[in-house]
């Protein structure tokens, strides 16, 4: 059956994936990004891939943007059957070096971001006592690590704002969701993240530089032959299998590395269903 599709940060990388793989399942795609005039990669891989996308501006910044972009939408179609929240940014440095509006833009675009784009559509799913809000976390979002506490802290509270939705919300009002948790994407992420660094002071010389250098030496090793990093089409294709899934699960990793990076803390209940159903029974039976 073909759904109605918003997908947020979809001028590169992994937004383009999933636009392009949800229009290849015959679905109706709203692909939407903050600056309009860096659609050309997008269009092109359209193009290429024989599909035809919506493409509209929304800045997950903006509540006033995702309104208008989600009343266009239901305009057009009179319904949104998935949300995907894509839109993000990555950001390494440690706390001591981070500016206050560092910390405030980290923690804006990645966690009220998808509180923004949620709150926009809640309203028509719940009329409509069905939908999907899929967002793209990381294995960030369950296990921290090293220069990455604001990252990390914004995709926690992502999880947490996921789990709690998922309590009461899915077995009243028939809306899913889940929260899809990839390691590395080789795509344009990483280098953005390298990019905001030197852009703002570089890599500053003082007791954290030796560390932070090992990390990033770290960093790119771990891009060359091993099963770390996945292309943007491979994630994408995850999240397809979610938005097709008649039970989506809460949680889901991305790769084998991801199930093992994070067992410690998710073997006993791998896809969040077991959780989700204490939580159910303790709060709400």
């Amino acid at each position: 059956m073909s759904k109605v599709i918003l997908i947020t940060g979809t001028s590169s990388g992994l937004g383009i994936s999933i636009a392009i793989q949800a229009a290849k399942a015959g679905h109706v795609v709203y692909a939407t990004m903050r600056n309009l005039k860096k659609r050309e990669t997008l269009d092109a891989a359209a193009k290429e891939a024989g599909v035809s996308l919506n493409v509209l501006q929304l800045d997950v910044q903006d509540m006033g943007s995702i309104t208008a972009a989600v009343d266009y939408i239901i305009d057009e179609t009179g319904r949104i059957d998935v949300l995907v929240n894509n839109a993000g940014a990555g950001f390494v440095r440690t706390i001591e070096q981070a500016s206050v509006e560092d910390m405030n833009w980290v923690m804006d675009v990645n966690f009220m971001g998808v509180v923004r784009c949620t709150k926009a559509v809640m309203p028509h799913m719940r009329k409509a006592r069905s939908g999907h809000v899929l967002t793209v976390s990381s294995v960030g979002g369950l296990v921290g690590q090293p220069f990455n506490e604001i990252y990390c802290g914004a995709k926690f509270a992502v999880e947490g704002f996921t789990e709690s939705l998922a309590t009461y919300v899915t077995p009243n009002f028939g809306i899913d969701f889940t929260v899809v948790e990839p390691g590395g994407i080789s795509s344009e992420f990483a280098a953005n993240v390298m990019k905001h660094v030197e852009q703002t002071g570089g890599m500053l010389e003082d007791e954290y530089l030796p560390i932070l250098q090992k990390y990033v030496g770290g960093s790119t090793n771990r891009q060359a032959g091993t099963d770390i990093y996945q292309t943007a089409d491979e994630v994408a294709a995850v999240i397809m299998d979610c938005i097709k899934a008649d039970d989506p699960p809460i949680r889901k990793r991305t790769s084998k590395w991801g199930e093992e990076f994070v067992g410690l803390k998710t073997d006993l209940d791998p896809d969040g269903k077991k959780q989700q159903a204490k939580v159910i029974e303790e709060f709400l039976s």
